[in-house]
């Protein structure tokens, strides 16, 4: 197990230096949250005054529920960087080393964790900048960042899964696409549950986008509801070990094919 670990941060570090050598990823993935912050918190900032959202501000609002959707819009991608690897002729060149193989598949996945943490925290810092209060403190900011990291490794395993098994770049960006804003908009990212259609309130309840954001949203208010920030955490834990599970069986899979 001890040594696992260590071949995965291994792995995660190899994964690291491409983005370190790459700053201006980090900006352009930023962009898209601004604009969620900024544009739509002001374009909506009266929303609030329909009642159900738990606070005065619409902003603080949507803070968590950006942090979260910039989570899953970043690591949705993760399987790209497999095939590129698979294309490139690496991971074929790694299945010859004794590395372990749960290390070859987690390895992204630990790296996009890292990132996804990073970028939370920046937008955490933006919404405080843009006026936004956290009245749950670093607490209820530390519990929304693993919500977000949980919710992440969950579709970044399962878009190593499906890089495995598709293999073509144009399937895995079809799949993204066309789960990207369904995942979003059933979910309570913009709107109160309270203001939604019953049947949307309905599925929302079964979307690990907003296990997340009700996790992260609870935790960070002036009284949160434990009950519910463990009941929703320990879904997306359960949800992102058996992802990984999945992530590693499609590798073996793909192991015996080659």
């Amino acid at each position: 197990m001890s040594t696992a670990v260590s071949q995965t941060w291994y792995m995660t570090q190899r994964q690291l230096m491409v983005f370190a050598r790459q700053p201006a990823y980090a900006i352009i993935t930023l962009i898209q949250p601004v604009i969620w912050l900024f544009l739509f918190g002001n374009l909506f900032k009266k929303v609030v005054e329909l009642g159900g959202f738990g606070t005065t501000s619409y902003l603080d609002y949507l803070v968590p529920g950006v942090v979260v959707m910039s989570a899953l819009s970043s690591n949705m991608w993760a399987g790209m960087g497999t095939l590129d690897e698979i294309q490139r002729g690496t991971l074929n060149r790694f299945l010859t080393t004794p590395v372990s193989r749960a290390a070859l598949m987690n390895g992204n996945v630990v790296n996009n964790g890292l990132i996804t943490a990073l970028q939370s925290v920046i937008i955490v810092l933006l919404g405080l900048l843009g006026g936004a209060d956290y009245p749950g403190g670093i607490g209820g900011i530390a519990i929304l960042i693993v919500a977000s990291v949980l919710l992440g490794t969950i579709f970044g395993a399962l878009s190593n899964a499906l890089g495995m098994l598709v293999r073509e770049r144009e399937s895995i960006i079809g799949i993204n696409t066309f789960l990207l804003l369904p995942l979003t908009f059933l979910s309570s990212a913009f709107m109160a549950p309270s203001r939604m259609p019953g049947w949307m309130r309905h599925i929302a309840d079964f979307n690990p986008l907003n296990w997340a954001m009700v996790a992260g949203r609870s935790a960070m208010s002036e009284h949160p509801d434990w009950g519910v920030v463990v009941g929703r955490s320990g879904a997306l834990l359960a949800l992102a070990v058996a992802a990984v599970w999945l992530s590693i069986r499609t590798f073996r899979s793909y192991q015996r094919s080659v």
